[in-house]
């Protein structure tokens, strides 16, 4: 129960929830298009790696920042040009990407380091913790609200953002619109590829920012395969969250709490690996709850050929 009630706990269930909603963001946004994107798994690591070099070499974690979340952009424009422009399926499209952004990772951090691994980076090179003042006082919620990293921040203003811009604005309309009825919408005079390369790139963007929080923020460095599944969690909680900002960042919250208690409950002696698998039995039991209920835009997954009816 003191665990439950634990300011620490529930500290670390925001924090891993706005790492998971950065890219489960990215992926509402692609999935509203019409283009399925399980490559946020890969766009996270490239998005770790860069983000720690840069930073690294430039002894900015600003341009480590910014870095990470360009090559997480790029990442995803491959993606987009296979999957839109190729039409190629966007299933096998992600996962060749899932695997490449691993092998790549792998393959570069053992070159550059001779397998000794990067080390830690220095506290000055590392995301910030913004402390509140005197609301960093306050009990319990002073630690949990007021006491978060930067991108945590960040990530509530793109959250709200977001969901304006899908449900209140005119674009919003015209990206629901492209991944509900592209043919209508291309016969309105809405260019469906330039909407859907759009939102591509904006979810790789996103979840490059998620792999930088992560290894700049979180960890501190980069280790191979760090992200650990956290991209697939996202995604899962797209489909739990009915494809809706609002609804995945509930989703990250009931994940994030997972993936907190699966570290604070090492401490009372239950077996390690065992509390790892927490987070994605609660993945599993999520979407088996969600079967036949959870419908996605009516032609997510479509290549689209302009001019031709679906």
């Amino acid at each position: 129960m003191r665990v439950i009630t634990s300011g620490d706990l529930w500290q670390a269930s925001l924090q891993f929830a706005a790492l998971l909603l950065l890219p489960a963001l990215g992926g509402v946004i692609s999935e509203r298009s019409g283009v399925v994107n399980i490559a946020m798994e890969g766009m996270m690591l490239i998005g770790c790696y860069v983000g720690v070099v840069v930073t690294l070499a430039s002894h900015s974690v600003l341009v480590g920042l910014l870095a990470a979340i360009i090559a997480g952009g790029l990442l995803a424009l491959v993606h987009g040009v296979v999957s839109i422009h190729l039409k190629a399926d966007q299933i096998i499209s992600g996962i060749a990407i899932n695997v490449a952004a691993l092998g790549l990772t792998n393959y570069l951090n053992i070159v550059q380091t001779g397998g000794q691994g990067i080390p830690s980076l220095a506290s000055n090179l590392r995301l910030p913790v913004l402390n509140w003042g005197p609301l960093a006082q306050l009990p319990f919620l002073g630690q949990v609200l007021f006491q978060q990293n930067v991108v945590f921040y960040v990530t509530i203003i793109i959250l709200v953002g977001l969901q304006f811009l899908l449900f209140r604005t005119n674009l919003g309309l015209r990206i629901r619109a492209v991944g509900e009825h592209p043919q209508a919408a291309d016969t309105a005079g809405v260019s469906v590829r330039l909407i859907r390369y759009a939102c591509v790139v904006a979810s790789g963007l996103l979840s490059g920012l998620a792999g930088a929080f992560l290894a700049l923020g979180v960890a501190g460095t980069f280790n191979s395969n760090m992200t650990a599944g956290r991209g697939f969690i996202a995604l899962a909680a797209v489909v739990f969250g009915k494809y809706t900002p609002l609804g995945a960042a509930g989703a990250c919250l009931i994940f994030g709490l997972g993936l907190a208690l699966s570290v604070r409950l090492q401490d009372t002696g239950i077996d390690s690996n065992l509390l790892a698998t927490l987070p994605y039995i609660l993945t599993i039991i999520a979407l088996i709850g969600l079967v036949g209920r959870t419908v996605a835009p009516a032609a997510d997954g479509v290549p689209y050929e302009p001019g031709s009816a679906e």
